[in-house]
């Protein structure tokens, strides 16, 4: 989230940028799913430019926004980061995977059954859906997201998850103060990180992008 239409539509583009130069350099099939994460991250604020500039409520940019928010982003980071880590440290992250799986389906059965409404509240968005045990959901998901990048045995990564955790943290805090929205600030930050990841993944003759295996 950003804290206008505007800043939501520069942020989203130039996110997405990066995320086309993070998989224009991945070296290996594998990697793509993580790589590509910035483009996800990117499309994300650039929907949510669309409920800036729509007002809000509970209409289909409010809906999008939310299936990439909700059951979209802990499957995608778990099993990004499943994949593209090396063989000795797979098994802990199966379980990240299996959480966000879980919390996706929880998640999924949610927006097919209840409204998701948007709320603009001076410079920030609130997102509202009704969730049973909220508390369980959020632990699931922050497993499958920081939980997975902290557990990759590689430390760019780990030190994306530390940036995650604190991030959204201090992003969460400010948003509800209703100060100024500043997820597209993380959303940036991740996706440099993820480039420099990018750029440092050793190639290998198994498993590069465009080669058969």
């Amino acid at each position: 989230m950003c804290w206008s239409a505007t800043a939501d539509l520069v942020a989203g583009t130039s996110i997405s940028a990066i995320g086309v130069a993070c998989v224009a350099q991945a070296h290996r099939a594998r990697d793509l799913p993580l790589a590509s994460l910035p483009l996800l991250l990117g499309a994300h604020q650039i929907i949510e430019s669309l409920v800036w500039r729509s007002g809000g409520g509970p209409g289909p940019a409010t809906v999008a926004w939310a299936v990439i928010a909700l059951p979209l982003l802990p499957v995608w980071v778990a099993f990004g980061v499943l994949l593209a880590a090396p063989p000795r440290v797979r098994r802990r992250l199966v379980v990240p995977a299996a959480a966000g799986l879980a919390t996706a389906a929880v998640l999924a059965y949610c927006l097919a059954t209840r409204t998701v409404t948007a709320d603009i509240r001076g410079h920030t968005l609130g997102y509202v859906m009704d969730l049973p045990r909220s508390p369980l959901i959020i632990a699931g998901y922050l497993l499958a997201t920081v939980g997975a990048l902290l557990l990759a045995g590689d430390p760019v990564l780990r030190l994306l998850g530390v940036l995650a955790g604190a991030g959204a943290v201090v992003c969460a805090v400010l948003w509800r103060l209703e100060f100024v929205s500043t997820w597209c600030a993380l959303a940036a930050v991740a996706s440099v990180v993820i480039l420099g990841w990018v750029r440092q993944r050793p190639e290998d003759s198994a498993g590069l992008v465009g080669r058969p295996a």
